[in-house]
């Protein structure tokens, strides 16, 4: 199913369920409070002046129709998905980088959604959540990337188990129940879960067991790789797939050298396409001259097989782009004769 078909279809069911004159699912009741991220926030009623911080939180609450209760977005790695870009140009962007929180602030938001802990974190250079309760403004930090930094340094912590898509779920729900839209939020969610139990029964059980490594970026050719990580959404696009993230860190975005990825063997290398210009190898095309004209990644025996994918970089974030990421891989293997 293409984005277009699917966004239709959860279009469609929402008008089905609104002209049916009655709701399957509960109306929210406020005051409501929800306990995100070890946090208990309440709402006195659904928020009219919504911020999306980073591109998760934004899209989501685009998909839920909800262009019209937003006062602005931030922080944009990729393009919006293309279905979204009709109802993405009502809202105001307030830059495609990290936001002061001045600039958020002046926008007199009444709730604030972030996708990563570097937006709304304990060491964020944004503005911290106690930052946000100082001035009365509840917010919400996606489930999927709440994770513990006691075992890594940077503030993106590490996953000791897989990321799945019940993450992603809980946070469409809640999104949901926040705005009182939770019909939506339910065909969203139906809809995701079809895609990925389609993706799941279309790979080959007798075919190889795939290694991964997802290369989402990296300052320059002689820098180490950021990757994504054994248990990241990276992990869960190969599991999905039959296979097996080739990275065995559990840190969400280990760097590594070429030396050592050249050491994990990888069958497939999947590169991440940005549409954000901040590294020198940011974009696909300038990953893959590079592995395909370095002298020893060249010899790698991925590359030698022509195992290169490309994939949008922000599905290797935990986000609602993770299963379209999946699909894009799935594709370009099966056309490259990896996958049956």
């Amino acid at each position: 199913m293409t984005l277009l078909k699917s966004f239709l279809a959860i279009s469609g069911l929402c008008a089905a369920l609104s002209f049916s004159g009655a709701s399957a699912f509960a109306a929210s009741k406020y005051p409501l409070t929800i306990e995100n991220c070890g946090v208990q926030v309440t709402f006195q009623k659904a928020p009219d002046r919504a911020i999306g911080l980073g591109q998760n939180s934004a899209e989501i609450l685009l998909l839920l129709g909800l262009q019209d209760k937003m006062v602005g977005t931030a922080f944009w790695p990729s393009k919006v998905l293309p279905q979204l870009a009709e109802a993405n140009a009502k809202v105001k962007l307030l830059t495609v980088e990290f936001p002061t929180f001045e600039t958020i602030l002046a926008e007199n938001p009444d709730f604030v959604a972030a996708a990563l802990p570097s937006l709304m974190g304990p060491s964020s250079k944004v503005a911290k959540r106690e930052d946000y309760d100082k001035v009365g403004i509840p917010t919400y930090l996606s489930p999927s990337t709440c994770l513990s930094t006691k075992e890594v340094k940077d503030q993106y912590g590490s996953r000791a188990q897989l990321w799945n898509t019940d993450l992603l779920y809980k946070e469409i729900d809640e999104l949901s129940q926040i705005f009182d839209v939770a019909d939506r939020g339910q065909a969203l969610i139906a809809d995701f879960k079809a895609r990925e139990a389609a993706l799941r029964s279309s790979v080959s059980k007798d075919g190889k067991n795939l290694s991964y490594v997802f290369w989402f970026s990296s300052p320059g050719p002689s820098a180490d790789a950021y990757l994504g990580g054994k248990n990241a959404a990276s992990g869960f696009i190969a599991d999905l797939l039959g296979g097996y993230n080739a990275v065995t860190a559990e840190a969400e975005w280990p760097t590594l050298g070429w030396e050592s990825i050249i050491a994990a063997n990888p069958d497939v290398i999947v590169v991440a396409n940005l549409d954000r210009n901040r590294w020198e190898l940011d974009k696909s095309d300038a990953k893959i001259k590079f592995l395909t004209t370095d002298p020893a990644v060249s010899q790698s025996s991925a590359v030698k097989n022509k195992a290169i994918v490309v994939i949008d970089g922000q599905a290797m974030n935990p986000t609602v782009r993770t299963v379209y990421g999946a699909e894009q891989v799935a594709d370009q293997l099966k056309a490259l004769g990896f996958l049956k």
